[in-house]
This record gives structure tokens, sequence and C-alpha cells, in this order.
């Protein structure tokens, strides 16, 4: 699938089939207007964003710089914002992530960078905001303005609240945005209360902006700031009064657009295979009947006449999509044949929290199940779990008379960094480990609550996420040879990976693009089925499920019982940003039941729980 311009929408908004695709359209426009300007002899001013969305943006600008020779000496940049109060040095600081993901690898010219400052005493804000505002109109303004948008709609730190004529400003931050970023800060007690931030006013001067969301998590408020009013409460739709402005989107957040949920209603389509089982389905939940329930005038009064006209009657739609459903109930979800099966895990605890049930139901069925941890999962572990596992060693050696000396020293040493440790600091070598000791020992202790020996387990540790910090370096070539390796020594009948993509450069993407990488070169030895399993936090929409596997009531007890050996997380168990502080295993029983209960709406026969699949064809 090609970009494309999504029709009847606010602000133009371009589509692409992957954030990887959109960030390399956005450096290409950025390349393009700095070597015009620089053949010209003129600045290129760029307003810069922060955050997961642009680093792929950085990413490819910096192999423009390096392999295509494009020149920054010339470019001016103004970034968005900034918290406060917050040293420069600082883990979180806007100024050091720039510097570490950007500038230090291209050729600007330090004093071309301006970043707010957030050392200023609150009492200067005003007058420093007012500087700031003029360093921007002394540099001609913001040639192409660089976006994100939070999930409150936020654009820069522009909260809901905030005036299509507000300036450049010291604001308080909304609830929302500190909750989702409180995972960086190793706590929401850490995000600052407040950050200088441009003004809505201020974006808009610029003659371009381009603003960019990835995800699914993207995909609601991205709906609402293109096809919805303009509003205070979400200042990304301030842009729609924009004369230059443009939405880049991959799939993922352009999902929940009319003309992409329901194109139906846009205008004439073209009814694909997929397109009628969405729109039937959609039809079924709707009038709240079942698919062999359904009647002509269900189709004409909710504007799929069209769909009724070209493959009606309602009778036939009905029963075929039924059918279609029907066929994805499967018991035996790697066939009646003992065979070896693999499932990738990118943290210790996505496996038996997505796909739990599924996993005890192939053990019983007699398949050699392997689970590989692709990551140690060592940020997610609190500093109190560390600490209480420094003193259970030294006391266990104590109970038995082991030798004492070295873990005493070890134990002295991590828990003095613990007393010192200040709020988002990284952690060392010693206390990382250890954190990575708890979760894998956690990890065998779920996979044999699902019957899955511990030599069955492969702790694969993959080097992009050992940066010890939130943000994770680029993919490994040799992490990708590592998994195809691992394909050669097992020779698995199918593989199973975590399809939960919403954050593009988040540890569930890069596994699975590793993943696919590696599938594409083993491809030519090895014939396997590739099945995706979605994350704690979402299931797939009924329409898109290819393969559901029932669970009764002893199975999803038995699934919560792997979870809950994951003790190191009962704390952690929300959604990203926190907003929903339910435990795993409350989420993973919620999602498994309401997927059944949905089937059940649809008229399918009634499970007490259902885990869902994807096939993943390449």
């Amino acid at each position: 699938m090609s970009s494309h311009y999504v029709p009847h929408t606010r602000i133009p908004t371009l589509v692409f089939p992957t954030s990887v695709q959109a960030s390399r359209h956005v450096a290409l426009m950025i390349e393009s207007l700095i070597r015009q300007n620089n053949s010209a002899g003129r600045p290129t001013v760029l307003g810069l964003a922060t955050g997961s969305t642009p680093v792929g943006l950085y990413r490819e600008l910096i192999r423009l710089h390096k392999e295509a020779g494009l020149d920054f000496s010339r470019v001016v940049t103004f970034n968005l914002d900034e918290y406060l109060p917050m040293a420069p040095d600082n883990a979180h600081s806007y100024k050091r992530w720039m510097k570490e993901t950007f500038f230090d690898h291209v050729n600007i010219l330090p004093a071309n960078i301006h970043i707010p400052d957030g050392t200023i005493a609150p009492a200067d804000s005003d007058e420093y905001c007012a500087r700031y505002e003029q360093l921007i109109r002394r540099a001609g303004g913001i040639d192409l303005q660089i976006l994100g948008v939070g999930r409150s709609g936020h654009i820069g730190f522009n909260e809901p609240g905030s005036t299509r004529h507000c300036r450049t400003r010291l604001v308080t931050l909304d609830p929302v945005t500190r909750r989702d970023a409180a995972s960086d800060f190793f706590g929401e007690e850490n995000v600052p209360h407040q950050a200088l931030t441009m003004g809505v006013g201020t974006i808009l001067e610029a003659r371009k902006i381009v603003i960019m969301a990835f995800g699914e998590h993207k995909a609601p408020i991205v709906h609402r700031a293109v096809e919805g009013p303009t509003t205070e409460a979400i200042a990304a739709s301030f842009l729609q009064g924009h004369p230059d402005t443009n939405f880049i989107l991959d799939q993922a957040a352009a999902s929940h657009l009319t003309p992409i949920r329901q194109p139906w209603v846009i205008g004439a389509v073209n009814w694909t295979p997929g397109l009628i089982r969405r729109a039937v389905v959609w039809l079924s939940l709707k009038v709240g009947k079942a698919l062999l329930k359904l009647d002509d005038d269900d189709f004409r009064e909710h504007e799929l006449y069209e769909l009724l006209r070209e493959h009606g009657p309602a009778q036939r739609l009905g029963r075929r999509v039924f059918d279609e459903m029907m066929g994805s109930l499967c018991t035996q979800p790697a066939g009646a044949e003992p065979s070896t099966v693999l499932v990738f895990s990118p943290h210790p605890d996505d496996d038996v929290i997505s796909m739990g049930g599924t996993i005890i139901r192939l053990v019983e069925q007699g398949h050699a199940v392997h689970v590989a941890y692709m990551t140690s999962g060592n940020i997610a572990v609190f500093d109190h779990d560390a600490w209480r596992f420094t003193d259970f060693v030294v006391e266990f050696n104590r109970l038995f008379n082991l030798d004492r000396e070295k873990t005493e020293c070890v134990k002295d040493r991590v828990q003095d960094f613990l007393r010192r440790k200040l709020p988002g600091q990284p952690d060392t070598v010693d206390l990382l480990n250890i954190k990575k000791l708890i979760r894998a020992t956690e990890a065998r202790a779920a996979a044999a609550a699902c019957g899955i020996p511990p030599e069955q387990l492969e702790f694969m540790d993959l080097r992009f996420y050992r940066t010890g910090t939130i943000a994770k370096a680029p993919i490994h070539p040799q992490d990708i040879k590592d998994i195809v390796s691992l394909f050669e020594r097992l020779r698995p009948s199918q593989i199973y990976v975590a399809g939960e993509l919403s954050d593009p450069h988040g540890t569930h993407r890069v596994c699975a693009n590793a993943i696919f990488q590696a599938v594409q070169d083993a491809s030519r030895g090895q014939n396997f089925e590739v099945w995706l399993y979605r994350g704690a936090w979402e299931e797939w929409e009924p329409h898109e499920v290819e393969r559901v596997v029932p669970l009764s009531p002893m199975d999803l007890e038995r699934k919560k019982m792997a979870i809950f050996r994951h003790q190191s997380q009962k704390d952690r168990a929300m959604f990203p940003g926190g907003q929903d502080r339910r435990e795993f295993w409350q989420r993973a029983e919620d999602r498994n039941r309401n997927t059944a209960k949905v089937f059940d709406a649809l008229g399918l026969p009634e499970f007490f729980a259902l885990e869902g699949f994807v096939q993943w064809r390449g």
C-alpha cells in the first residue's frame, strides 16, 4: 500500500503504511528546503519537537547528512518546549535529548540552536519568553515547524484550554500529560508540574507546519483534531486554520478517521472481502442484532445500500461473515500433530499476559513450546524490589552459612547507590543486573505455571534494549542474526509475535520489526506460520481477528496464576501513562472475556473467554 491523502478532513492528512516511510517523507521535505535555501545563501529556520514521534525523522536527517552531504551549517532551530525546573544536563532535559538524539550528529552551529531554558526562575518567565519570541522574529520566523500531538490534543505544552492567540509562556501541565510522562520519569511524582512552551499563536506563525502522529494510541485524538470542530479543548484543532499544515500519519494513527474506519459513509468504495467483513460486523454491533438476523432495512438505514446492492441480500452478507468468523474458532492452534512452537515475548511477561491461555493449550496438546524473551525488562523493576532482593541474598547466605563477604559487599554498594539515587537517574551496572535477574526468575516461574520447562526458555537480551534508560537504540544487525539462529536451531512450525505496535519506537514495535526482518532472511530455508497476538492493553478489532482460541474458566485461572508470578510488575499494572491502574491479570481477564462477549453478540457460539490472533503474511 502506498501513501495517500485522506479525503474529507479539515487538515490535509497524508497516510503512510509505516512510521518509517512517514518519517522519511518529512526528512526529504526538510532536505529539499535546506538545500534550496543553502543554494540561495539563506538560513533555514526549523521549529523542532521532542518525544518518540520525531526520533525516526532525526535519524533519517542524520543519515542524509552523513551519506548525502546535507549541510546544516546554515540551519537555525527553535525547540517547542522544556520542563521547568530542568537542568540542561538532566537525563530528562529536552536540551540534552536534542543533543544526544540529533544535534551532536550533524554540523549545526551551537549558536544556531535555541531551546527554552529550564533553569530560569518562574518569576522571570514572562521576560524570558518575550525574548524567545523576539529571537524567532529576528531569525525571520520559522520556515517549517515540526509537531507531535499528545493524547489530550496538546501541541508543544499547549494544554486543553490554550487559546488560539497564546504566545510563548510558562504553563502548568495537564494531569494527562504528566501521567503520559510518568514512565520516563520513573513515577508520576517525579514529573515537573510546569513547563515553558511556544504558544499556539507562535506556532501558527510558521510558514509551513508538519504534525506527525504514529501508533494506535494517537488515533482517537487525530480523529478529533482533523475531523472535529476547532476548540480550545484540543490545541491541535487550531491547525485547521493554518494555510499550509499537513498531518503525517502511519496507518495505525489514521485508523479512526471516518474515510478509513467507515469509508462507505463518504462515498462509493471498492468492496474488498476485508471491507465487507468490517462493514457487516460494524452494522451488527451498531444495531444490536446477530449477523444472521440482519435484514435489508438495517443496511439501507446505515448508509450501506451500495454493499447491499452489490453483494446482498442481507441474508447472504450475514451468512458470509458468520461463516468467516466461525472459521476463526480454533481449539487446536498448532494442529493435531506434535510440533515445535516459538513464542516471542518482548518483555519477560508479555507471553503470559497476552496469550497465556493459548500457551497452556499448546502445552496440553503435546507441542514443544519455547519462549524467547527478547529483552531483560530490567528498567521496569522498581528500586525497592532490587533493595529487597539484595537483602534476601545476604540473609540466605547467612542462613546456610555460605560465603557472605562478597554478597554483603555488593549489597552495600547497591544500597548505597539507591540511597543517593536521584529521580530518573540511570541505574548502575550492578543494579541493572539485579533487576535483570529478578525478571528472569519471574519469567521462569510464570512459564512453569504454564507447563514449560526452563530448558525451553531463551533469554536473548537483545542489544538495542541495553541502554539502561527508557530511550532505546535502533535495532542492532546482530539482534536479527540472533533471531535467525534461533529459527535454525529450533525449526518451529509456528511463531507468535507481539502485535501491539502503538509506539513507533517502543520495545514491542522494535522487536516485531526485528522478527519480521529475520523471518524474511530465514524464509528460504524454513516454512512456518507467523501469528500476531495483542499486548496487555488492547485487542484486535472483531473484524480483524483471523483466529480465536477458546479459554475455559480453568484455562483463564491458570493464565492469571502465571501472570501473578511477575510480582515485580504488580505496581506497574497500568496503561501507558497510568490512566488504568487495574492489575495486569484484571486487564487480561477483562480483555479475553470481552472478546467472547463480542462474538456472542454477533451470534457466534458463546464462550467464557477468547484470545485473538492475526496472521502475518509479510
